[in-house]
């Protein structure tokens, strides 16, 4: 019912890395976040993909990557609902032999190599997932049994040492595991059904993660500006009237724009004024860089001379009007 949303946080490593001299001391860093964020979407695509394939004998709906507020934001990767019960699932692609410690609570990983690496541990992220979404759910006068697994993506993974008290699971153990809970007790009727699966998706918030420059405390002047050209990839596009133009495949591109002001608040902050726009497109005049702004589903705040842009990245970087920007 609710499919998985596109990484804010991965989008924005790719934009800064981009961005970035091939050299930069920092690109390391960003290459190792952007395969561990990937691991993970590949390994909660897998789980998805069991999951569509499967056909529950309960009515369901399931959510993939929801993101909801409780007492805090808290983020479930899949969440299965029945009308007898709610599963929660917390999925993990890491490679090696795992330990799970509780005392603390940790995932230790092995590496075939010898390399040993910590990591918050997975149980104790479905549990406080778990404790959110039951108050979520109690706020909205809704009573649902909730049940949790980790899930292993691939069977490569190795359980040197599994938890104590939580069910770890591999993708294709995921259906007999919910046929195998219990179904006793009252179940919610069709309209509360409804109203649930309603009030999930309506409340479902995508995570917006802070600008790279902020969380890796790259300088602004370490990027490079300019518009990127889809067909040849060369910063550099020249603004044209109605278009921008590509010096070095000719190419013409109407909305080129619309991308790189993305990257901004991706790797900048979530404001932007004309001046900075100026700067970051590479054009040179404040009333070109205006209808730019003005064109594009942003909010504002502010008189012209102060006026700020904020973005929502709910409502996407599509322009208010295709047919409004043929004149910018």
């Amino acid at each position: 019912m609710k499919e998985r949303s596109d990484s804010l946080t991965l989008k924005g490593l790719i934009a800064a890395q981009g961005r970035l001299p091939a050299n930069h001391t920092m690109q390391s860093t960003l290459s190792a976040k952007q395969a561990s964020i990937e691991a993970g979407i590949g390994g909660e695509e897998r789980v998805a993909e069991v999951l569509r394939s499967y056909t529950f004998p309960l009515k369901n709906h399931i959510f993939h990557d929801l993101s909801l507020a409780s007492d805090s934001t808290f983020q479930i990767d899949h969440f299965i609902q029945t009308p007898n019960f709610g599963v929660l699932l917390e999925t993990k692609n890491i490679s090696g032999s795992l330990e799970f410690k509780d005392h603390p609570p940790q995932l230790i990983q092995t590496k075939d190599n010898g390399q040993i690496n910590s990591y918050e541990s997975p149980v104790t992220q479905l549990e406080r997932n778990t404790e959110l979404l039951s108050l979520w759910l109690a706020a909205r006068n809704i009573q649902l049994p909730l049940f949790g697994a980790v899930v292993l993506a691939y069977p490569k993974q190795i359980v040197a040492v599994p938890p104590s008290d939580t069910t770890i699971l591999f993708p294709n153990m995921i259906p007999p595991f919910i046929k195998g809970l219990p179904q006793e007790g009252k179940k919610l009727d069709s309209s509360t059904f409804k109203r649930l699966s309603s009030q999930l998706l309506s409340s479902h918030r995508p995570y917006v993660p802070k600008p790279i420059s902020e969380s890796y405390q790259i300088p602004f002047n370490d990027f490079q500006p300019g518009v990127r050209c889809t067909t040849c990839g060369k910063l550099g596009m020249i603004k044209h009237k109605r278009t921008w133009h590509c010096k070095f495949c000719d190419r013409n591109d109407s909305m080129a724009h619309v991308k790189e002001l993305q990257e901004w608040f991706l790797i900048f902050k979530r404001s932007i004024t004309n001046r900075e726009c100026r700067e970051w497109l590479q054009v040179e005049d404040k009333y070109t860089a205006n209808r730019i702004l003005q064109s594009m589903n942003f909010r504002s705040e502010g008189t012209f001379r102060d006026r700020k842009y904020f973005i929502d990245f709910r409502k996407g970087m599509q322009p208010r009007d295709i047919k409004s920007t043929s004149h910018i």
